[in-house]
């Protein structure tokens, strides 16, 4: 196996983060020897006075966000506390999701939950206990003042694919997969989040909502309303990941699900009974526009051949032959130079962000950011990124200084855009 190669190894797959003991900082609390003998409620009072709240980092209309410490051990933790709203079924089922996939789901790119408690009388809660992670791949993307190299974009992709086969593995489902739920360790690790969507699957003939997946990361077999499908859903969404990781801006953004299949199509080129045989068969099954079919290398101009092949077999429209993540980390793109860079020297954000930068989290999250970054930067060297030429207006020079673009290089380029519907 060549360096650029991705393991794949059980042994690699089932590795899961520390426990958080007081020996040795993680397990769940509630599942040691000393909590045995107490009544449910007496546990879940243990449990609850083990954190102590820092500050709040995130809220949404059904759950808060709060940076937390665990007192034993002094280890950062997120606490996800979701208001559980008063309904004759009880608890919102999603929440119930996400508990019994976080229990079962043990892997270095899914992210840990901890434990899980209640509170609040009035208004009760459900709170799950995450390993803290600092920032997600959304941010990064969107952070101009970093480079990215083609084996940063491939070592993001081999965690992603890691991860989301280990879910497959698992029967599980993501149905939610986008660069906002990759989350990113202080120390570079990716980890898959936000289960809240996620389903079992295996049966045949079960019969799924469609009406998951955001829509710029939805695929179009979801879009034409297809209540049976299996794993290639999330590999859409993966390959609608590559894509924004190399143009430094989301690839498909359309506005309705009408406009995402247009753009779809636009990109991709409109497929026909022999691409898709199945397509018309499909419960909102419209017709589009006839669009031809584009060459990926038209846009993704400093893509190589592996590139582009594992890029177009991740957004093939008939699911049935659609890549599959275990079959993704064994392809080319991944045996062959370059390697993938080691997480620990991966571009991440070099401050806290303004909701987590008190004095209380001090500078433990990302405290070594800083030195990363300058070591990646200068081990790159001219190898830098000129991926996001497209959607910037500037291409990497020596070095990897940005070099300005001429007015006719931009006209082309946004020619070019205008013309795949990119703009």
């Amino acid at each position: 196996m060549s360096a650029g190669a991705v393991s794949t190894s059980s042994d690699h797959a089932l590795t899961a983060p520390a426990p958080l003991t007081e020996a040795s900082g993680s397990d769940s609390i509630s599942g040691s020897a000393a909590y045995a003998a107490l009544s449910p409620a007496e546990a879940n009072d243990a449990i609850k006075s083990s954190y102590s709240k820092l500050a709040k980092i995130g809220e949404g209309t059904y759950a808060s966000v709060f940076l937390a410490q665990h007192l034993p051990t002094g280890r950062k933790v997120a606490i996800k506390k979701i208001k559980v709203l008063s309904s004759k079924d009880g608890l919102d089922v999603t929440a119930i999701r996400e508990v019994k996939f976080l229990k079962e789901l043990k892997h270095p790119n899914v992210i840990q939950m901890y434990d899980v408690f209640s509170s609040g009388s009035t208004t009760p809660s459900l709170n799950l206990v995450l390993e803290f992670l600092s920032s997600n791949l959304e941010e990064l993307i969107k952070d101009r003042s970093l480079i990215f190299t083609p084996a940063d974009i491939k070592s993001w992709m081999a965690m992603t694919l890691r991860g989301l086969e280990y879910c497959h593995r698992s029967w599980c489902l993501h149905r939610d997969l986008k660069p906002n739920n990759l989350l990113i360790s202080p120390s570079g690790e990716l980890k898959i989040a936000d289960f809240g969507l996620a389903r079992e699957f295996g049966d045949p003939f079960a019969h799924m909502t469609s009406q998951v997946i955001t829509r710029w990361y939805r695929p179009p077999e979801l879009l034409m309303g297809s209540k049976s499908y299996s794993g290639a859903v999330d590999i859409w969404s993966v390959g609608c990941i590559f894509a924004e990781l190399m143009l430094r801006t989301p690839y498909l953004p359309g506005e309705s699900d009408l406009e995402q299949l247009t753009k779809i199509c636009r990109a991709l080129g409109t497929p026909t009974d022999q691409d898709w045989p199945d397509m018309k068969h499909l419960p909102d099954y419209v017709q589009i526009e006839k669009f031809p079919k584009q060459h990926m290398s038209m846009l993704f101009t400093a893509a190589n051949a592996d590139t582009l092949d594992l890029l177009s077999r991740c957004l093939t429209f008939n699911p049935h032959s659609r890549i599959t993540a275990d079959e993704a980390l064994l392809h080319a793109y991944f045996r062959n130079a370059p390697a993938p860079t080691h997480y620990t020297m991966l571009p991440i954000k070099s401050s806290l962000s303004s909701a987590t930068n008190d004095k209380t989290a001090d500078h433990l999250l990302l405290s070594d950011s800083g030195v990363n970054n300058a070591r990646r930067q200068a081990a790159a060297g001219s190898d830098a990124v000129r991926l996001r030429g497209a959607a910037n207006g500037a291409s990497a020079g020596p070095g990897g200084s940005k070099r300005q673009l001429k007015e006719d290089e931009i006209m082309e380029r946004k020619r070019i855009a205008r013309k795949l519907a990119f703009a």
